[in-house]
């Protein structure tokens, strides 16, 4: 997972650059970065974000820089944003996705004399490869587009140069890019961003979402497009789910307003009776609100989140610190939890270890009569090919279920993606056991794609499809 944040601006930048990347910290834990441009060439700043919030890292590194315009970049994976020389001049670049033939294509470059500088836990950064497959062009543009064709997964990029920042989404709008103004004409500056919630608190307005592979280029002349949106769109349906920040917007769609929807439609199709719903902070609250007003069961708070020390305990890479910041992060009421019967939303279940050990055992501990657990999605059954979220099949729950179901792993699950199906009901009980709650039933892949509010055909279901 990463956000990107880029800003052009007729006044130093570097303020606005930081508090806008800085929105984009539910999106990543491990690496921050900013890169600013001004009369004095590039200023550049690499941090690791993994002991500390990107507001401390950086706080005093904005300060010491001078520019104009400005990229920033918070990932799970490679540090950034890099500065490159290259046949097209110095530039600054940032990018977030995977690359899942990242071997394939190294060797490839390396057999054509490319070498590589920048390493990320022993291997080649991602930022790096994809300016040397963009080098590769004719242009910036051209080589934007063969490095998208290049690669399988998905990349999205900011590239800075003198001339201003290029925005390129990737090939099949996977993941987010959008433009922000702000200022009268001729003093008008623009931001781009992964997530449009970092625009209002800037004094940014919206003005359009980057379509599929398509590219821009924002200098204080304007906004020029230099490639058109491709056809064929895939929208990550996780970004409604889980990813997002609820302020946001993706292809005009409001992730809190689609949370809501996906609560309510979880309630139309339950019948369990409870004191209350609640969600798991915080991405299943909107869920859970949407339930509530569903079903006409109060909502209230045995959980809640100590904000200012923990972010999500989704996105750190291992085991060990997502154990950690979930144990740490959520604190229980017991006056609220004991003896309650209760509906808890929660945007999904992956591993379903923090689930099980650390929130369940919480609520068990300080006294619940009932929990029923309600997912807002489908049973995850395939590792993330776009994104570094999940990485094997082996650490989702629904596989593991799988596995102790038939003794093995098996390779043609079709009846497990029914939730008609014997086998899925049997699959669901099994993690139902395994979490020790009194129920769980999930949202059906068709109600989640009817509360996003997307054609099915322009969104990635791969997570549970597996295509």
């Amino acid at each position: 997972m990463g956000g990107l944040f880029g800003v052009v601006s007729r006044q130093d930048c570097p303020k606005t650059l930081f508090y806008g990347t800085d929105y984009h910290s539910h999106l990543g834990t491990e690496n921050g970065g900013i890169s600013v441009f001004g009369d004095q060439g590039f200023y550049n700043s690499i941090h690791s974000i993994s002991q500390a919030q990107f507001k401390s890292r950086f706080v005093e590194d904005y300060k010491s820089m001078n520019g104009y315009q400005g990229i920033g970049a918070i990932d799970d994976e490679s540090p950034q944003p890099l500065i490159v020389r290259s046949k097209f001049g110095t530039f600054a670049i940032a990018v977030t996705g995977l690359i899942i033939n990242k071997e394939e294509l190294t060797q490839k470059l390396m057999d054509e004399g490319a070498s590589f500088s920048e390493m990320t836990g022993g291997g080649i950064n991602t930022v790096e490869m994809v300016a040397k497959l963009i080098n590769q062009g004719d242009s910036i543009v051209d080589g934007i587009v063969k490095m998208q064709d290049a690669i399988e997964g998905s990349i999205c990029a900011l590239i800075m140069t003198p001339e201003g920042v290029y925005a390129a989404r990737d090939k099949y709008g996977r993941f987010p890019l959008s433009i922000g103004e702000n200022g009268s004409y001729g003093e008008r500056g623009f931001a781009v961003a992964t997530e449009v919630s970092a625009f209002p608190n800037l004094g940014y307005h919206f003005v359009k979402h980057l379509g599929p592979g398509e590219i821009t280029l924002l200098s204080l002349s304007g906004l020029k497009n230099l490639k058109a949106e491709n056809t064929e769109k895939r929208v990550c349906a996780f970004l409604w789910i889980y990813t997002g920040d609820p302020s946001s917007v993706y292809e005009g769609i409001t992730v809190e307003n689609a949370r809501e929807r996906c609560g309510r439609a979880m309630a139309r199709n339950d019948d369990v009776k409870a004191d209350f719903v609640t969600g798991i902070p915080d991405s299943g609250v909107g869920h859970a609100i949407g339930y509530a007003i569903e079903s006409g069961i109060p909502y209230r708070r045995p959980l809640v989140k100590y904000t200012p020390g923990y972010g999500r305990s989704y996105t750190p890479p291992s085991q060990d610190i997502r154990d950690l910041v979930a144990t740490m992060k959520l604190s229980a009421i017991r006056g609220v939890i004991k003896d309650s019967r209760m509906i808890v939303c929660d945007d999904s279940i992956v591993r379903g270890t923090q689930l099980k050990n650390f929130t369940v055992k919480k609520l068990l501990d300080n006294g619940a009569r009932e929990i029923h657990i309600r997912p807002a999605c489908p049973p995850l059954m395939f590792p993330c090919s776009f994104a570094s979220s999940t990485r094997s099949k082996s650490e989702l729950a629904s596989r593991r279920a799988i596995r102790a179901i038939e003794g093995a792993d098996i390779e043609n699950i079709e009846e497990y993606l029914d939730h008609r199906s014997d086998k899925y009901r049997e699959m669901v009980e099994w993690i139902r056991r395994d979490l020790n709650v009194t129920s769980l039933k999930y949202l059906h892949i068709e109600d989640m794609i009817e509360a996003i509010g997307m054609a099915e055909d322009q969104l990635c279901l791969c997570c549970w499809r597996g295509r």
